[in-house]
């Protein structure tokens, strides 16, 4: 199998990694990818939603996989295009159409899908600049805390929870007047907020059969205690001490289930990896958010956590025969510590030596945000290296972690020292 895997970040290097490991894997390019996906393929400076160079690269190098890493090229239909073009249909696009990827590229169109489906989810209404004023009103009467999030992609970005009604307002009056995240905030749903524990459940569908892939949850803001600004993602943990039984039964009948037919039922293209953000409210779950693609850094427990072979289960989605597969999760635990550049989530410094890299030895590191010059490998994004261990249970594998990013360093490196706090 010749593979181009679009994206740079941890999710990508995590990706990477698993699908080197398969004897399928002929050829496998990364665009653009970092510092440490050249470990396991061949990077290629290509912009991720540059579609005609894609298109000239796949043809020029026999790519029979495109694999989209991250939502945009997803959301900004790189499947469809590829589909209406007769020198690429033949490529397998691992991830939805243009339509599918709505679930992710717009709050409102899931909100509206979960609606018709009868999925469980928070109460919310839409506004815009048409209905501006009634949605000013009904922050009024709303109870708090209140949750606005901006419709389209804003970068993980877009979601505001506030118990004060005046600020509310405010922010409500910046996305849509002033429009604090472009495009994106031209639509605003205001949601109930609800109030239980996150995880993230991954679904990897033929578009008619799925299977499970292992769960995890990650963890968003910048402090202990999960106190500060949102990040996108401290760490994770895999597997999610709650998520079995009585529980996993309600999220597959009451969540995934309705939520594959109804891609079926709609005549939604959807084939590749339906992402569950849940809350776990008192025992049920809830659908906070859905991404048409792997979290980050979800990957980075869920692919060290998968025994069978990602390229068999691509191959499997392509024939639509994801009902013969049998995923078999490790029975150990993983666990990512994300090592951030100082001052992230806010202005942050590019361009860091980083070292140690090579006395790691208990731990994957995935390269998050990093590249190469010169020999020397720097980092490159708000998120710099994922550390990833395995245990016998998560406070064994959290702790190998923990050990392992003793080793590494660059300047201001920053982490939280409380992943899986909840389950200690």
């Amino acid at each position: 199998m010749n593979i181009l895997l679009l994206g740079s970040g941890g999710r990508e290097s995590a990706l990477s990694w698993k699908m080197s490991q398969s004897p399928k894997c002929e050829n496998l390019f990364i665009a653009p990818g970092n510092a440490g996906t050249s470990a396991y393929g061949t990077n290629v400076a290509l912009g991720i939603n540059d579609f005609e160079a894609i298109k000239t690269f796949c043809l020029d190098h026999k790519i029979d996989t495109l694999f989209p890493g991250s939502e945009d090229p997803l959301v900004n239909g790189i499947y469809d295009f590829f589909k209406a073009d007769a020198a690429l249909q033949h490529i397998t696009i691992v991830g939805p159409s243009k339509l599918g990827a709505a679930l992710e590229g717009s709050k409102d169109f899931a909100k509206e899908f979960m609606k018709r489906h009868h999925i469980p989810t928070a109460a919310y209404e839409t506004f815009n600049t048409q209905n501006f004023e009634d949605g000013l009103r009904y922050l009024d009467q709303h109870t708090t805390p209140i949750v606005l999030k901006a419709d389209g992609l804003a970068a993980g970005k877009g979601v505001v929870i506030t118990s004060d009604k005046e600020e509310a307002k405010r922010v409500f009056t910046s996305m849509i007047k002033k429009a604090q995240f472009g495009a994106a905030g031209s639509k605003v749903v205001v949601e109930q907020f609800l109030t239980g524990i996150e995880l993230s459940v991954f679904a990897f569908t033929d578009g008619e059969n799925y299977v499970l892939l292992p769960e995890a949850k990650d963890y968003k803001r910048i402090g202990e205690g999960d106190s500060g600004p949102n990040t996108g993602g401290m760490g994770a943990i895999s597997p999610v001490p709650f998520a079995q039984g009585d529980f996993m039964k309600k999220v597959i009948e009451q969540v995934v289930d309705p939520t594959i037919k109804g891609l079926k039922e709609e005549n939604i293209i959807y084939q590749g990896f339906v992402f569950f953000g849940l809350i776990n409210v008192g025992g049920d779950p809830y659908v906070i958010e859905y991404n048409c693609r792997m979290g980050d850094p979800e990957t980075e427990v869920v692919m060290p956590r998968l025994e069978n072979d990602l390229l068999d289960l691509i191959e499997k989605m392509k024939e639509g025969k994801l009902d013969e597969v049998t995923v078999q999760h490790s029975a150990n635990a993983a666990c990512t510590v994300m090592l951030v550049a100082g001052g992230y989530p806010e202005a942050y410094r590019k361009g860091d030596a980083i070292s140690g890299l090579e006395d790691v030895k208990n731990s994957i590191v995935f390269h998050a945000g990093t590249t190469a010059k010169e020999g020397a490998v720097l980092s490159n994004g708000g998120r710099v290296l994922a550390v990833t261990s395995y245990g016998s249970d998560i406070n064994e594998a959290l702790q190998t972690s923990y050990e392992s990013l003793k080793a590494l360093h660059f300047d201001n490196m920053n982490f939280r020292k409380d992943i899986g706090y909840e389950f200690k």
